[in-house]
């Protein structure tokens, strides 16, 4: 199932953000070069670091390739979060926009600005949550 969310007056384009979501995240995790430069970076946690073996480059990978957006996980279709098993244990990967220059204390006022807003994505063992 697919879902479309319609832009509202005053409010940030949820597929414009998408898109630059899904875009940086494949920068960040497949090395894919976006159409247009997305400022940002990438966080993992030190369990996933610790996790050995391999796992913390299959489970940036999954991040990277995740693509099963549906209203119950993306509710604002932003794509700014997702869940992948690796290896029987689940990862979640989320991306929070910032006010670009601001140190990372407050949100993105136009979120659906890449010049003004930086991306961060975290990738995380879901029990670090």
């Amino acid at each position: 199932m697919s879902m479309i969310v319609q832009p509202q007056p005053d409010r940030p384009n949820p597929t414009v953000i998408a898109a630059q979501n899904d875009a940086f995240r494949k920068l960040a995790c497949l090395g894919v070069p976006p159409a247009q430069p997305i400022e940002g970076r990438m966080h993992v946690t030190r369990s996933l670091m610790e996790a050995g073996d391999g796992f913390m480059a299959e489970a940036v990978k999954a991040a990277g390739e995740f693509a099963t957006f549906e209203p119950e996980n993306d509710p604002e279709g932003w794509h700014d979060f997702g869940a992948v098993e690796i290896r029987g244990e689940t990862v979640f990967w989320k991306i929070d926009l910032y006010e670009a220059d601001s140190d990372f204390r407050y949100g993105a006022e136009a979120p659906d600005n890449p010049a003004t807003t930086v991306r961060v994505l975290t990738i995380m063992l879901a029990r670090d949550w």
